[in-house]
């Protein structure tokens, strides 16, 4: 395996929480890792360029060390859905020259991690979406499940979509977000029971909690 997609039921789930968490993961298992956020929108502004602190999170995190352009291709200011915040800024998103990116990120190590925005069916443009970069990339993909009321629909939907497209569903995290959530537990065993991938682990809300904590939640052997 040389790269894995990362996408979630929704926005605001824990992607980059979850992305952390794996490369920190994969990390101890001996793999060179490096990430990509291909598309950022909510940036703000900062002496070096627009930045995004996903995209920052993931720099940090991932083992081989490059720059935060090669990490984020495309940052943009609008704290809106990608392609509205591209159409703001006047920007049109080439799927095509970002799978390029990845690909050339993918060779300086073992593991390429992208993360998307938002969820599996976020336009970029007219006619494109987070969804045509996944398959161009064609890497096994990893759901987010934040644990909430809805999730359930949300991730039968998401994986179902994921299969459709062709591509695998490697596996996926459950994201305890509120530690007040009712029914946590029967609804990651209906998960369970129903998603047609194994789940990697459940993460607890943490808030401060460091990538390398989170990550020794994940059970990442069925990814390597």
């Amino acid at each position: 395996m040389t790269g894995l997609f990362v996408t979630g039921t929704d926005t605001g789930v824990g992607k980059t929480v979850v992305g952390c968490a794996l490369l920190a993961a994969l990390a101890d298992t001996g793999l060179r890792t490096v990430a990509m956020k291909p598309v950022a929108s909510g940036c703000r502004h900062t002496s070096a360029g627009l930045r995004n602190e996903d995209a920052e999170a993931l720099q940090a995190t991932a083992s081989v060390k490059v720059s935060y352009q090669q990490v984020n291709p495309v940052a943009l200011e609008p704290a809106v859905a990608p392609h509205l915040a591209a159409a703001r800024a006047g920007v049109e998103i080439d799927v095509s020259a970002l799978a390029q990116a990845g690909r050339r990120l993918e060779a300086d190590a073992d593991l390429l991690l992208v993360e998307g925005a938002g969820g599996w069916r976020v336009p970029l443009g007219a006619a494109t979406g987070f969804a045509d970069l996944a398959q161009d990339l064609g890497y096994p993909v990893v759901l987010v499940v934040a644990i909430r009321l809805g999730c359930i629909n949300h991730a039968l939907l998401t994986a179902e979509a994921v299969q459709r497209d062709g591509l695998p569903l490697a596996g996926w995290v459950a994201n305890v977000m509120d530690p007040d959530e009712p029914l946590q537990r029967e609804q990651i065993a209906s998960l369970q029971a129903r998603l047609p991938a194994p789940c990697l682990g459940t993460l607890p809300p943490r808030p401060g909690a460091s990538s390398a904590a989170m990550g020794a939640l994940l059970d990442v052997g069925p990814l390597v």
